[in-house]
């Protein structure tokens, strides 16, 4: 962790701020296995029916699974609907 990024942190931690928001860090939100909440995104990568890969601050977000469909997506959130099977962070 870069030491601006450290220094965010534990100001982050001493005011008992979201991290999520101080550190531009990725929030999601999986609503059972039907919706997908990504906020603070940086961008599309790729998008199929099968796999959607979104870059974050954190790495890329790989989202896998069956029927899925961007249902919205503006500047710093996108929700995804489908079938979802699975999410990970890949470096």
């Amino acid at each position: 962790m870069k030491k601006t990024e450290a220094i965010k942190k534990n100001i982050a931690d001493a005011l008992e701020l979201p991290q999520d928001i101080l550190l531009d860090l990725p929030k999601i939100t999986l609503v059972g296995n039907l919706q997908l909440y990504v906020e603070n995104h940086k961008g599309i990568l790729e998008y199929s029916s099968t796999r959607i890969r979104i870059f974050t601050k954190s790495g890329i977000l790989r989202i896998i699974g069956k029927s899925l469909l961007l249902k919205s997506i503006v500047v710093e959130e996108i929700i995804i609907v489908g079938e979802i099977s699975g999410f990970e962070f890949l470096d």
